[in-house]
């Protein structure tokens, strides 16, 4: 297990590991059920918009989580180009000193109309859920027959109007879209975006995750390889979760994550906080921590931060470690998790 020591005067856990990420969840909902998700097979109560953060509120807090070493920011969902005026709050974190990195997971299907305005407001760059190039086979995955060439487009768009690089997110699952491998290998490195090809999950409760789904990374890079020839990259910075790998005739960029069979909890600096403003310390976390009541208390910015600190100091997670312990044991067990639409991924 790595131990990471910070070089900023930020607050560490039990494990020595930094909070240098937030992943801010700005609405539960989506246009889009996809069956690792959201299975369209279910119903789902969304939050009331009271019970959600507003846009001060969340402002507020990502001020904080700075202060004690955030650098980098994510918006997330659900879908966050469904929250009225995501612009507004993308201004008010890029405004905020000390942020190096802001950007925003999507499923691209409104980008096309809104990818301009992100990058005026001053969004650095964009990931695209992306997990099939079959039209079908796309509509199949959303779980509702939604558009492929619209989200082709909103990806195009978000390239013209420099949210780059862009990144798009593939979850591999066997049997489902596996064979699409290199076809999205190369997409990628035809359109100048980076690709990072997921690892199958165990996300939340409700996408009754199978282990036998899972396409391992060593599979992925062997496949993408074999067509298209990589050498392996160095990590840029610590708490990077892709492994990543360059073609060797220099045209491009390929990563996979590994969080079932390669588990990176040992330097993990992601913090969440979900739209009705609950703390998560992982991923998988079945319980948050509020902060939404204390902020709207009246607590002090100080009051606020000693909160944060407490939580993060007492971090012990290290789930998927556990769970692919608990894999090669043959006694892994599902638990109740948190859904990934509720914190992002």
């Amino acid at each position: 297990m790595t131990t990471i020591v910070s070089n900023q005067a930020s607050v560490a856990d039990t494990l020595g590991r930094p909070m240098t990420d937030l992943r801010i969840s700005v609405t539960d909902r989506c246009n889009f059920r996809c069956t690792f998700c959201m299975p369209a097979d279910r119903k789902y109560n969304f939050l009331p918009r009271p019970h959600i953060l507003s846009f001060e509120e969340v402002s507020r807090l990502a001020r904080l989580f700075v202060a004690m070493g955030v650098e980098k920011i994510r918006l997330t969902g659900g879908e966050p180009l469904l929250r009225s005026e995501i612009e507004k709050l993308i201004a008010s974190l890029a405004a905020i000193d000390g942020v190096d990195d802001l950007a925003l997971t999507t499923n691209a299907y409104l980008l096309e109309e809104k990818a301009a305005m992100l990058r005026q407001a001053g969004l650095g760059r964009v990931t695209v859920s992306l997990h099939s190039l079959d039209p079908e086979l796309f509509g199949q995955i959303n779980g509702l027959g939604l558009d492929l060439a619209k989200v082709l487009r909103g990806i195009d768009a978000a390239r013209r109007a420099g949210l780059n690089p862009v990144k798009l997110n593939v979850v591999v699952m066997q049997g489902v879209n596996d064979h699409e491998i290199v076809d999205l290998a190369r997409y990628a490195r035809e359109t100048g975006c980076v690709v990072r090809f997921i690892e199958y999950m165990d996300v939340g409760t409700v996408n009754q995750w199978d282990p036998n789904k899972v396409v391992s990374a060593q599979q992925i890079i062997k496949t993408v390889d074999a067509a298209l020839p990589l050498e392996a990259l160095g990590k840029m910075r610590p708490g990077e979760v892709a492994d990543r790998y360059r073609y060797r005739d220099g045209g491009g960029e390929v990563g996979v994550i590994t969080s079932v069979t390669q588990p990176f909890c040992g330097d993990c600096s992601r913090v969440r906080l979900s739209a009705e403003g609950q703390l998560f310390t992982c991923l998988f976390s079945s319980l948050g921590h509020d902060l939404k009541t204390p902020l709207r208390d009246g607590a002090s910015d100080q009051e606020l931060t000693e909160r944060v600190q407490a939580i993060w100091r007492g971090r012990t997670d290290r789930y998927s470690e556990e769970r692919s312990a608990a894999l090669r044991r043959g006694e892994f067990v599902p638990t109740d998790k948190v859904e990934m639409f509720r914190i992002g991924g």
